[in-house]
């Protein structure tokens, strides 16, 4: 069972393996296009040696981690539409305010504050108050 502050900290950590994913697939295909030329031996043919093209492999690679990313980002919306509506939930706006900008927005500590004009020290005073207002959502998406 997840806390109200791990099940909220999903988001990011789940934007931000995309995000790691799509950089993956950016170098994979950098890789694929730094082909080498073909080099021409005298050496008769090896039969059991594969003939398709390295970068094939790369390419194939670079197709199944963009599969990834595409279920990932599917994930990732329906997790943010339910940490939206949960976070609805939090009656005062202060600490609503909080977990919006801290968990959706992905903003600092010193950016919220500056945003709702508070020091540090009352942005987490609200945070800790917002977390023991919090209402997990009955189903709440869970990820490994």
């Amino acid at each position: 069972m997840l806390t109200p502050k791990e099940y909220l900290r999903q988001a990011y950590r789940l934007d931000q393996r995309i995000n790691a994913n799509i950089e993956e697939v950016k170098n994979l295909r950098e890789m694929s296009e730094s082909v080498s030329g073909l080099r021409y031996r005298e050496d008769p043919i090896q039969t059991t040696r594969s003939i398709e093209a390295p970068f094939i492999r790369v390419l194939e690679k670079a197709w199944e981690i963009e599969e990834r990313i595409a279920d990932e980002l599917s994930i990732l919306y329906d997790l943010k539409e339910q940490i939206k509506d949960a976070i609805a939930t939090v009656k005062n706006i202060d600490e609503r305010l909080v977990l919006q900008y801290r968990y959706m927005d992905g903003m600092t500590w010193e950016a919220i504050g500056e945003t709702l004009h508070a020091d540090r020290t009352t942005v987490w005073r609200w945070h800790g108050r917002a977390l023991q207002h919090f209402k997990m959502p009955k189903c709440p998406i869970e990820l490994e």
